[in-house]
């Protein structure tokens, strides 16, 4: 177990990341509410592939908990039951958690596919806490952090479900985004600790500080991002997915906070770049920083003058989860050499 526990840890910081990924998707998509309910979609667990499969019809067997559309209402079945010729209220129980109301395939399946994702996740964490059981005399941090991750990663769960309940509600969906990134740095501890080789890097103070706060100033922007990101989607809902011109049609302060951060981090972590080559201190990561910082404003800037390209919104989303990553482990490395 010893020598295959490594290669666990990477697997389940894949499957992190992979989560990340498809939630990204899911926003870029506008697919949040693709299933109305959790765990379940439409009280399926394999979700239905066209509207005529929730659409209420007399004279067909519905199972209980089973949601359907009537007249542009979410209707949910109090038990099993076989319709009449009539609707009939009293076997039915009117969706009230959010006023949402309609169906789109792509949307369903794309949401759906998020959620298969974290279940898989949620197998790999298993391996994760087994193998760190199994470690736990050789060092006590192991069953420590793999514990702590999955404890978190079971609070995503319902966070998850908490998002779909409430309709998106855009502060949990900003702690849902900075839990998801409180795993990513225990999943890091834990493949450093297990790591078979640490190469020996050069301790400078400046450096060590300014990598301190670029990884605060990476969680601040992370943060603030996802706000922007709600404001788009209700700048979507009012005006239609086709109108992605008018997404950041009048933007609040949290978009142009968002938008100038972007120089700070960028001092920052090119001052680390600096350092690390005039005193030759070793951290080779801090390359990916640099080239991730310039792909997350590439992306920045394509969505805000091209109207949202396909496909940017999650590179731009990913990269940052990516960048944080890359900073915690550089902080990691930097602990370590001092």
């Amino acid at each position: 177990m010893k020598n295959r526990f490594p290669r666990i840890v990477q697997i389940t910081i894949i499957s992190v990341y992979l989560i990340f990924l498809a939630g990204a998707i899911v926003r870029m998509t506008g697919s949040g509410m693709g299933c109305p309910d959790w765990p379940k979609c439409f009280g399926y667990y394999i979700p239905p592939t066209s509207e005529d499969q929730i659409t209420w019809k007399p004279n067909t067997a519905y199972k209980e908990g089973l949601i359907i559309i009537k007249e542009e209402v979410l209707f949910v079945a109090k038990r099993d039951l076989k319709t009449e010729t009539n609707f009939n209220t009293k076997n039915w129980s009117e969706y009230t958690k959010h006023d949402y109301n309609t169906f789109n395939k792509y949307h369903t399946w794309t949401e759906y596919i998020n959620r298969l994702i974290s279940v898989l996740a949620g197998f790999v964490f298993l391996f994760l806490i087994y193998g760190a059981f199994k470690l736990r005399k050789t060092d006590k941090r192991i069953p420590l952090l793999a514990f702590g991750a999955f404890f978190l990663m079971l609070f995503e769960a319902w966070l998850g479900k908490t998002v779909v309940d409430t309709n998106l509600t855009p502060a949990i969906i900003t702690v849902h985004m900075i839990v998801g990134l409180v795993i990513i740095g225990l999943l890091l501890w834990l493949k450093f600790i297990v790591s078979k080789s640490k190469k020996i890097f050069t301790y400078n103070s400046l450096f060590s500080k300014l990598l301190l706060v670029s990884v605060l100033f990476s969680l601040v922007q992370i943060a603030m991002g996802t706000q922007v990101r709600q404001f788009i989607d209700e700048q979507v809902k009012l005006f239609g997915f086709e109108n992605k011109n008018h997404s950041l049609m009048n933007p609040s302060f949290k978009f142009y906070f968002h938008r100038s951060f972007t120089i700070a981090i960028v001092l920052v972590n090119f001052g680390m770049f600096y350092l690390n080559q005039l005193k030759n201190l070793g951290y080779t990561l801090i390359n990916w920083v640099v080239f991730l910082i310039f792909l997350e404003a590439i992306t920045g800037i394509l969505m805000y003058y091209a109207d949202i390209p396909i496909g940017t919104q999650a590179v731009h989303l990913l990269a940052g989860a990516l960048l944080f990553g890359l900073q915690f482990y550089l902080w990691l490395q930097n602990r370590y050499a001092k």
